[in-house]
């Protein structure tokens, strides 16, 4: 900028002018700021941003009330992608001096830790509840289970699967198989143990339940749709089939990480399977074409009801606003503040937000698709949606019945929505071969 454009004054739009400072603790005035904010960033318009980000700054304390905190959430991941791009180089500078921390620090769990984590809040648990009641329906009868368990929360379900494997009391299987995927992304939750360290641990555990386990680890990763995992596992096809072995795909919050991008458009993608995909394929399409050849016993999908897709700045801006207060309205029920796993909750739905926010191309890993869309991918790959039984929908009520007011469950045809205060939040839908 030259010295003219510095000095310039400018007056305020008129949503900065109408109301005083205090009157724009209102949500829905926040999220038009972000947007307005979202907006001049975009245009490289430093001085406007620096208005609405001075403004965001004031009304939205890192310690306030949720949708305060929300909105700081925002705020850092504003300023970070004004950083990342480049753009609005004197918005920067200005706002190296405001209160707003915009470092995100991430914590790395124990196992202990993290399982009590997972437990504070029915978002990771009701899909626990509900996949394991459909999976332990669909393996009754076989000998053996392979369970290949792609989930984001590093195999937290499987001790409660195992507790309820245990206690069958008859037709119990005479061994689990667990297959991991290697996971090679820090995404949150993240653990401070290797994967050897866990492996072994769930094997000592379902041996006291009387359960012989197999565990592995097939260094996999989501950005090229977990090819090398579906090459390890298709080798094995055969032997499986023969075997009479039981084969769950344990699909839990992971697979909105696999880029929705068609093959030709991801560079540097190693794709080694035997079937042959138009480049016009998308990986996530890859992923259930490669998982429906391999005729799993079931495949149980459990994510999170929301649409992070968009190229749009702003639209995926209102989408993540409008979803992601959830979190922050929950945490007030249940975790005093300054307690570290408070911090660390938030810190974790920070680090989603400025992924969602600030980074763009395979940077942004984020993109989470809401059910419908899922349900469409499932039945286009020649999958048959599985109604969960009275059984399932029980244990989860009585799991709901743990957690605060507010949370509560409701059926979409075959599938199960976990929802706070009638807002949907996470999805559980299980799937057989058609």
């Amino acid at each position: 900028m030259n010295k003219n454009q510095i000095h310039r004054t400018r007056s305020w739009p008129a949503f900065l002018t109408s109301k005083a400072l205090g009157s724009f603790g209102d949500a829905n005035c926040m999220e038009q700021l972000l947007v307005h904010c979202a907006n001049a960033i975009e245009n490289n318009d430093a001085t406007l941003a620096q208005q609405i980000l001075w403004v965001l700054n004031n009304i939205a304390p890192p310690d306030g009330d949720s949708n305060q905190r929300l909105t700081c959430g925002f705020l850092r991941a504003l300023i970070a992608r004004a950083a990342r791009s480049g753009t609005c180089k004197m918005l920067t500078a200005a706002m190296a001096n405001v209160n707003t921390n915009l470092a995100i620090t991430t914590h790395k769990f124990s196992i202990i830790e993290l399982a009590s984590f997972v437990d504070l809040t029915p978002w990771h648990r009701f899909g626990f509840t509900a996949a394991n009641a459909a999976i332990l329906e669909a393996i009754e009868g076989y000998s053996v289970i392979h369970i290949v368990d792609l989930s984001l929360t590093h195999c937290m379900q499987i001790p409660t699967l195992i507790d309820a494997i245990a206690g069958r009391l008859e037709g119990r299987p005479q061994l689990v198989k667990l297959t991991v995927a290697g996971a090679t992304e820090d995404v949150p939750p993240m653990l401070d143990h290797s994967y050897e360290e866990l492996g072994s641990k769930l094997i000592n555990f379902a041996r006291s339940r009387n359960i012989m386990m197999e565990f592995r680890v097939l260094p996999s990763s989501s950005s090229d749709g977990f090819s090398s995992l579906f090459e390890q596992l298709r080798m094995q096809h055969l032997v499986y089939a023969e075997s009479g072995e039981a084969l769950v795909i344990n699909c839990h919050m992971m697979l909105h990480y696999i880029p929705e991008e068609t093959i030709s458009l991801i560079p540097n993608t190693n794709i080694t399977t035997p079937y042959s995909f138009e480049s016009s394929t998308s990986l996530r399409t890859m992923f259930l074409k490669m998982l429906r050849s391999l005729e799993p016993t079931i495949v149980v999908l459990v994510d999170e009801d929301a649409d992070f897709t968009s190229n749009n700045l702003v639209s995926r801006l209102r989408s993540a606003f409008n979803y992601l207060w959830i979190p922050y309205d929950t945490v007030d029920t249940f975790l005093p503040r300054g307690s570290n796993q408070r911090y660390w909750y938030e810190a974790d739905i920070c680090w989603k937000i400025e992924n969602v926010i600030a980074h763009e191309g395979l940077q942004r890993v984020e993109r989470l698709e809401p059910k419908s869309r899922w349900v469409q991918r499932m039945r286009n790959a020649n999958f048959r949606g599985v109604t969960f039984g009275e059984d399932a929908v029980s244990e989860v009520k009585t799991m709901l019945d743990e957690h605060a007011a507010g949370w509560g469950l409701k059926k979409e045809e075959e599938d199960l929505v976990l929802t706070w205060k009638g807002h949907n939040v996470v999805f559980a839908t299980a799937w057989v071969p058609a």
